[in-house]
């Protein structure tokens, strides 16, 4: 029912122009109001499941459908490099790019945070944090799907949306020597901010090292960036992250290898100090609404 979600249509457009070499599934389905929408992936490049891979996912809040725009962009822009670009064949001989660019297409045909069922996707692991935010609800909660940020029911299985990321990641980036998984969203604070792990616990995850050395290379490649580079833990905590969930699982299996999940939150204020008539939109406060 892509015709109901441009989202959507723009994605299975982008997909039918991939060159025959792009690898294209379709994870699960999600019902709601009468339409049945897909959630596809997209894996490009080396097929060696130890290659570096790099993971972008997008459109986890439904209301944030600006991390989707910029997910399909970047896949639009590499399929027409893989075309002509001899120096993006040979990176992509030794890398594997995936994507799974709108996680959430009931809650962004509902113009919601959560799913069709009213459960916030990204505090939907069984993860528990250390110490609960001063932000209680935010936090993640099990008292209603009426409210923003519940959960879902305590001792049920994660949304299938949830868990077809899950099994994803699982098959995709933890085979890799090394993978990155960029999560994009929208909407917190006056500043563009990168976050890493952990959401759950304001201690130290174990791969600080490795992320501070990816921060000096993201300062010394692009001196002019915005991005500020944190633990998401520095603002808030959170209960059933699913990265968080997916780190320490990963950290569980042998072999020498390096899986480290990342958030980009852009910073919406930057978007509406440029066009102040957003704030009278819903969907203004998470997206740019005039061309940024």
């Amino acid at each position: 029912m892509t015709e109901v979600l441009p989202e959507l249509a723009e994605l299975e457009k982008v997909l039918k122009g991939l060159p025959a070499d792009a690898r294209v599934e379709t994870l699960t389905h999600v019902s709601c109001q009468g339409h049945r929408f897909p959630i596809h992936a997209i894996s490009v490049g080396c097929t060696d499941p130890k290659a570096p891979t790099i993971g972008y996912f997008a459109g986890v809040h439904g209301l944030e459908r600006i991390g989707t725009r910029l997910a399909i962009s970047y896949l639009k822009t590499l399929s027409h490099l893989m075309r002509w670009d001899p120096s993006m064949a040979y990176f992509l001989s030794k890398v594997r790019i995936v994507f799974v660019p709108l996680i959430n297409p009931s809650g962004m045909f509902l113009q919601s945070r959560s799913n069709g069922k009213g459960v916030d996707l990204m505090r939907n692991s069984p993860i528990e944090a250390d110490k609960i935010s001063k932000f209680f609800l935010v936090a993640g909660h099990r008292f209603s799907p009426r409210l923003p940020w519940y959960r879902g029911e305590l001792g049920l299985p994660m949304e299938i949306e949830a868990q077809a990321v899950c099994d994803f990641v699982r098959r995709e980036l933890y085979p890799a020597s090394v993978s990155v998984a960029l999560d994009i969203h929208s909407g917190y604070g006056t500043k563009d901010r990168l976050w890493f792990p952990y959401a759950k616990t304001t201690k130290p995850f174990p791969n600080l090292a490795e992320v501070y050395a990816l921060k000096d290379l993201l300062d010394i490649t692009y001196p002019s960036h915005v991005y500020h580079v944190e633990p998401q833990s520095l603002q808030y905590t959170t209960h059933g992250d699913l990265w968080d969930y997916l780190y320490d699982e990963s950290r569980k299996l042998e072999g020498n290898r390096l899986f480290l999940p990342l958030t980009l939150e852009l910073g919406s204020w930057m978007w509406v100090k440029k066009n102040p008539r957003q704030l009278f939109s819903l969907l203004g406060a998470f997206n740019p609404m005039s061309p940024h």
